[in-house]
């Protein structure tokens, strides 16, 4: 097998980023502030402030307390309930496809740089494993855009959530804003949109290493020529 070490720098660093990219991913999936909801009565909403996740409700209360929290009134949204929309349907299920996608993706990268460093394999291989890995990372990135940016949308025009009585919220809230949770996701999906160009765009040496080696050898061979004289007896 070719020489490869020296043509995988760019995707070493590019695994690095899928890895990041995906950590970010799991992380606003479990962030409940992708919505953050301001709230005029204060009599429950202590703080008039309430954050709407994927999985989660929650506000800070003095009065009322969910069990394991102390300061915090959580209830849990269940893919099956009635009144939830589809928006945050859709982000339970397409964020958690976009980790188990991601985490292919950057299994594959690994196993593609495990090739280059350690000459295992054929060439043909390094090439086709890269792609498969940048299109993997790509794939990843656009199933979790698409939840991200509807639950983006769903904020800036405004819209609302009729949450049932046990969940202690109004009707509607007085203004919303885009909470952390979606911007940790869109920077997961950016990282892993940049590391699956970089490994699209591999590209094998044209020739070996040891060729070139060998033609600049001889090349310096012709630019300073020796020449032996022969004694005549």
């Amino acid at each position: 097998m070719t020489y490869l070490a020296h043509t995988g720098h760019a995707q070493f660093g590019a695994l690095g980023l899928a890895c990041l990219g995906w950590m970010l991913t799991g992380v606003a999936l479990g962030l409940i502030q992708w919505r953050v909801w301001q709230v005029s009565d204060r009599a429950v909403i202590t703080s008039g402030v309430a954050w709407v996740g994927l999985w989660r409700v929650c506000f800070a209360s003095h009065t009322v307390v969910s069990e394991g929290f102390k300061v915090m009134y959580c209830r849990y949204i269940m893919l099956t309930d009635s009144f939830t929309p589809p928006e945050i349907a859709a982000g339970q299920v397409l964020m958690l496809l976009s980790l188990l996608v991601g985490v292919c993706g950057n299994a594959s990268g690994v196993y593609s740089m495990r090739i280059v460093y350690f000459g295992i394999g054929k060439n043909s291989t390094v090439r086709r494993g890269f792609i498969l890995t940048g299109l993997l990372c790509l794939l990843a990135a656009a199933i979790s855009l698409v939840p991200l940016l509807w639950n983006l949308s769903a904020v800036v025009t405004n819209q609302t959530i009729e949450f049932p009585p046990e969940f202690k919220l109004p009707p509607a809230p007085e203004s919303q804003h885009v909470g952390g949770g979606i911007g940790v996701g869109m920077a997961g999906s950016v990282l892993m949109i940049v590391s699956g160009i970089i490994f699209c765009t591999y590209r094998l040496p044209k020739r070996p290493l040891r060729e070139q080696v060998h033609q600049e050898n001889d090349t310096r061979g012709e630019d300073n020529p020796t020449f032996e004289f022969q004694e005549h007896l």
